[in-house]
């Protein structure tokens, strides 16, 4: 069965989202829409429809210009198993110590490599992208320099890969969170395909909103993998949160805005030690003072 999108872009969440109710409206009605701030800085958000027959292309032009939107762009999709598709596209990952591996290249799989395996069909989080392989290569430097962590948080924790690395390594407290109940139990199926089920606690809290969270602060290191804005609005809690000389994992920042997400940390205390540049994407490692 043919998959149509229809795409375009504007200026304002409360415009996005007014025009994503309006495409569900539509005849024929869409399967699915999306509406999503780009992480380009640019501002502009995206507003996404699915269709299963050919979207009515003067409908979509009406609703782009009462919405002051772009025009739509339509692509017909072509049929692919995406699963399949991304198992022949991602190759395993090594980040220094750490290789990260989907069930399909278990048979790659370095003896003298830790080994984190995330199933290629959740491809955020996996590895591959510049901002999961920095946060990474950033735990790999610490391990360099002797760093043991006790307690460690991961904050907004996707398929809680840097929480699995952190327990490969550290015997201590470590608890992975994310505000979205489905990451949470992505979460909890990862543990359980590495073999590593009650060695990580798995909780749903926007940033260290949570009991257990509060129960086991102050603690030694903290990731942090999210985008710019969440970022800067958690500066302050991850300064309450970090123990003195402990340590921050910080990414999904673009390059362009590292700047900035340093500064306010600074202010709070916690200045930079390190930053990697992977394609497009910041990651950085910052020292709590004290």
């Amino acid at each position: 069965m043919p998959t149509f999108t229809a795409l375009t872009t504007l200026t304002g969440k409360a415009q996005a989202e007014a025009l994503g109710e309006a495409m569900e409206r539509l005849t024929p009605e869409p399967s699915g829409v999306g509406v999503f701030e780009m992480e380009d800085g640019s501002g502009l958000w995206e507003v996404g429809g699915y269709f299963t027959d050919a979207p009515d292309a003067s409908g979509l032009a009406l609703l782009a210009a009462m919405h002051e939107a772009k025009p739509f762009v339509v692509s017909e999709l072509p049929e692919t198993d995406w699963v399949a598709h991304v198992r022949r596209e991602l190759a395993p990952v090594e980040a220094g110590r750490f290789f990260v591996y989907g069930s399909h290249d278990a048979d790659k799989l370095p003896a003298d490599r830790i080994p984190l395996l995330i199933e290629a069909a959740m491809a955020f989080g996996t590895g591959h992208h510049g901002t999961t392989l920095g946060c990474l290569k950033a735990l790999d430097h610490l391990l360099d320099q002797g760093f043991s962590g006790e307690k460690v948080a991961d904050i907004g924790c996707g398929t809680a890969v840097l929480a699995m690395a952190a327990a490969r390594v550290w015997d201590g407290t470590i608890l992975a969170s994310d505000i979205d109940q489905v990451a949470v139990e992505v979460a909890e199926a990862n543990l359980k395909a590495n073999g590593m089920e009650g060695q990580v606690a798995c909780v749903e809290a926007a940033g260290f909103d949570h009991p257990d969270l509060q129960a086991q602060a102050p603690f030694d290191l903290i990731f942090a993998n999210i985008l710019k804005g969440p970022l800067v609005a958690l500066a302050p809690d991850v300064a309450a949160n970090l123990r003195p000389g402990g340590f921050a994992i910080l990414s999904g920042i673009l390059n362009e805005q590292a700047e900035d997400v340093v500064n306010v940390y600074a202010q709070n205390g916690i200045n930079p030690e390190r930053r990697d540049e992977i394609g497009e994407w910041t990651t950085l490692l910052l020292r709590k003072a004290g």
